[in-house]
């Protein structure tokens, strides 16, 4: 048995089967919706919640999780004699870095080591599954951190949307620019910079918008994980490409749950790369 405890949030969108299986500790954000609290559920859970945002005229609100959640799951993994990192969400999206961070000095922060990844959905899987990776090769939890750190910045991501609704909705648009830009048929391309999420470009059609995700990809990229809601015909058709255009890369295709995709809707897309 492991030493070292992997710890991340539900933003990482690890199936529950992939993470009892590697006995990773997944600490969840959690969404209000329609006046209910629900904690963010898991890939293959999502469908009932993007139908219902299809649905209503309410938009959802998320939360990071309480210090407390992280506190009780280092304090489990520390009984066991285990040591801990904890990989989240990037600190420039939620909250949810400081809960981590501020669990860790309250339990032990001499046992715990938590991790910025400045990433979201697809990336932060890849950087938990190359921590289980180099945990399983031996290395100190301090040589690990090492690593993914200097990982996290060989990533990237960019995404588009299907609509401009819901990023109407929440606020990153106003009503007169999602007008305007359904009536020219604009598509945003929305990249993670730093840690941050930036419009980067906008182009005209879906096409254009899945050209543009694809030059976002850096040329040394050896992991591609397409990101979706409810596109799973356009991802199969950009993994194809993507394989085409990469032939010495490992491309995969993940869902985005509610508290990413809340924001871009249904029929969003994006493409996340390591390198």
């Amino acid at each position: 048995m492991s030493n070292i405890q992997i710890v991340t949030d539900s933003t990482a969108y690890i199936d529950k089967a992939f993470a009892e299986a590697n006995n990773i500790a997944i600490v969840p954000l959690s969404v209000n919706f329609q006046g209910v609290i629900s904690d963010e559920p898991c890939p293959g859970e999502f469908k009932e919640f993007f139908n219902r945002l299809v649905e209503s005229s309410d938009f959802p609100t998320t939360s990071q999780p309480p210090v407390g959640m992280f506190a009780s799951v280092y304090e489990k993994a520390l009984a066991e004699g285990k040591e801990v990192i904890a990989i989240t969400l990037s600190s420039k999206l939620s909250g949810t870095y400081n809960s981590a961070y501020t669990a860790a000095t309250l339990v032990d922060a001499d046992q715990i080591s938590v991790i910025d990844s400045l990433a979201a959905a697809a990336n932060i899987r890849v950087l938990v599954e190359m921590a289980l990776q180099l945990v399983e090769e031996g290395f100190s939890r301090q040589e690990i951190v090492e690593k993914i750190q200097n990982q996290k910045h060989r990533m990237g991501i960019a995404l588009t949307v299907g609509t401009l609704e819901y990023l109407k909705r929440g606020g990153r648009l106003s009503n007169f620019g999602a007008i305007i830009g359904s009536l020219l048929n604009i598509k945003p391309i929305i990249a993670l910079k730093d840690g941050k999420l930036e419009a980067i470009d906008k182009v005209r059609g879906r096409r254009k918008s899945l050209e543009r995700l694809i030059a976002d990809v850096h040329g040394d990229s050896n992991i591609i994980n397409i990101c979706h809601i409810f596109c799973l015909e356009e991802a199969q058709e950009l993994k194809a490409l993507l394989e085409e255009r990469f032939p010495n890369a490992k491309v995969g295709i993940e869902e985005l749950g509610p508290v990413i995709g809340a924001h871009l809707g249904p029929m969003a897309l994006g493409v996340a790369y390591k390198y």
